[in-house]
């Protein structure tokens, strides 16, 4: 599968960068999510927040995704470790789908390994990204 242009802002590549080298600073116990974080974000296009297109996935969007195999229907909002609740549907950017969806666009497939194999996830529509709604941060 081709791997499309993934995108990130400027302010979300700092943020993440200062959660990495907090988070290797404490151990964190999955180092190897934080490597995989690391790789996204250095392959990433980065671009002013004002400059992101409104249906890239940023840090505190919002997302509609469909499973390729299930066609089963999720949504999620991508937020930092502190803040996840999967319950609530906010998954960690440090978690392998939040990891994987960062920088991916409407219309998109992003993949990654699971322990029962590589699943595949279509990003069907984003319901919220918060520099389409004027938040800058």
């Amino acid at each position: 599968m081709d791997q499309p242009t993934i995108y990130i802002t400027s302010k979300d590549k700092e943020k993440l960068w200062e959660l990495i080298q907090r988070e290797k600073f404490a151990e964190y116990r999955g180092s190897a999510y934080l490597k995989m974080l690391a790789e996204e974000i250095e392959k990433a296009q980065v671009v002013e927040p004002k400059q992101i297109p409104p249906d890239v996935i940023t840090l505190n969007s919002t997302v509609e995704l469909v499973d390729k195999a299930t066609n089963d229907e999720m949504v999620y909002t991508l937020v930092f470790p502190e803040e996840a609740n999967v319950s609530e549907g906010k998954i960690s950017v440090l978690a392998p789908i939040g990891t994987a969806m960062l920088g991916y666009k409407e219309g998109d497939t992003f993949e990654w390994d699971t322990p029962g194999g590589k699943r595949s996830i279509f990003v069907k529509k984003i319901l919220f990204q918060p520099e389409a709604a004027g938040d800058y941060r």
